[in-house]
């Protein structure tokens, strides 16, 4: 398998440094198709060597657009966990959990809505482009408009240095980085001594905090808290010894590989297009699917030549065949010794061959459900562990602990 190979999804920690955090989600829409995988699944695998890694199955998400019909919900977080496990996910290695099973994202995303302006949610992109999308459903609910702020919650509850996105999903995580720049501006956290104090800056703060205390004037007090010094730093104009602990840190994106893979219609993978491959199908259904896919329109009869790079099916070689078949892919199709049909059979062939392990993985799994069970709730309690000292902290500084 050739997917993204030369590309590194780094920065990677320094030798011996605590590992950054990442953290990343992915709502149950049922078995995973290769878009999927490859679009996520693939580099996640790969991160949690390098990184401390959170990944969650996000039902709480799926009601945003499911509330009317749960009855698929359940099921498809099975699904899905079976796929994250099959396809490389270890849970010695990360943390595997459901969204639903940690009720601190509820409440988090519960506070941030008392403070995000609505406009924020209004301006999303995606909003308006699903509610296009998806007519058939009522989508006239606080859960659709709030679901990019149950996501920034989801995100900030843990903290993390990096959340993983494609090129394409930059913008989604900018709204968790205002969620936490408001946060942190109407509830600061404590103030602290900064270690690059100006020593010379320090005896008229002092003898500032102790005229606001009110202390004799041949007073020698230096136990004033932080609180107290920074308003004295204030009124003398004094603040560089001083700095504020931000509770909750913005996270950085974390841009990983995401190749180009089409679906069998030429346009992007997707279930509601129904293009798609699934991760988990049968090789005599792929083979069937891949030679209805569409391919260079140049090629009208067979000896046409045509250019794998205008080509759905050259896109899914790129991704899934080794060097040596690319050449012939290029060759004959360039001079139309080869026909789209035979072309289409070594597509298949690539496929089928990166995805058997995958697969014969699910199958043992399907064998123990007990497995998944037992993944999902330590999973949940990993989380609940990292999770609850941050909703604490934000419960606090907002009056409620």
């Amino acid at each position: 398998m050739n997917p993204v190979s030369s590309c590194d999804p780094k920065p990677a920690p320094l030798r011996g440094a605590p590992r950054p955090r990442v953290l990343s989600g992915m709502r149950p829409t049922g078995k995973l198709h290769l878009g999927n995988y490859m679009g996520a699944l693939y580099n996640w695998v790969r991160l949690q060597s390098e990184y401390e890694c959170y990944f969650f199955i996000a039902d709480l998400h799926a009601l945003t657009t499911d509330y009317a019909d749960p009855s698929r919900i359940g099921q498809n977080n099975i699904e899905i966990a079976l796929d994250f496990l099959s396809a490389g996910l270890d849970p010695g290695r990360c943390v595997i959990f459901r969204q639903s099973d940690v009720m601190q994202h509820a409440q988090l995303h519960a506070l941030f809505s008392m403070f995000t302006p609505l406009g924020w949610l209004e301006r999303v992109p995606t909003y308006k482009d699903q509610q296009e999308q998806l007519r058939e459903k009522d989508l006239n609910t606080y859960g659709f408009l709030g679901y990019p702020l149950l996501q920034a919650a989801d995100i900030l509850l843990y903290k993390p240095d990096f959340v993983p996105v494609g090129a394409d999903q930059i913008a989604h995580v900018e709204l968790t980085r205002e969620v936490a720049r408001r946060f942190n501006g109407l509830y600061p956290g404590e103030f602290f001594m900064s270690p690059e104090a100006k020593p010379w800056e320090l005896p008229s703060i002092l003898e500032k905090a102790r005229k606001l205390a009110g202390e004799p004037k041949d007073s020698t007090r230096t136990d004033f808290s932080a609180a107290q010094m920074y308003e004295a730093a204030q009124q003398t104009k004094k603040l560089s010894p001083f700095g504020r602990r931000e509770i909750l840190p913005e996270p950085q994106v974390l841009l990983t590989p995401s190749p180009k893979l089409p679906g069998l219609d030429g346009r992007k993978m997707s279930k509601s297009y129904n293009n798609h491959l699934m991760l988990s199908a049968p090789p005599e259904e792929i083979r069937a699917k891949i030679k209805t896919m569409v391919t260079d329109p140049a090629r009208v009869r067979r000896d046409d030549p045509g250019d794998p790079d205008k080509c759905p099916v050259g896109d899914l070689h790129k991704v899934f065949s080794s060097e040596e078949t690319m050449l012939k892919v290029y060759d004959g199709c360039r001079s139309a010794s080869i026909g789209c049909i035979e072309c289409k059979g070594w597509c298949a062939d690539a496929i089928v061959t990166a995805i058997a392990p995958i697969q014969e993985h699910r199958r043992d799994l399907e064998k123990r459900p007990d497995v998944i069970r037992d993944v999902l709730s330590n999973g949940a309690q990993r989380a609940i562990k990292r999770a609850q000292p941050t909703l604490d902290e934000v419960q606090h500084v907002m009056g409620l602990r």
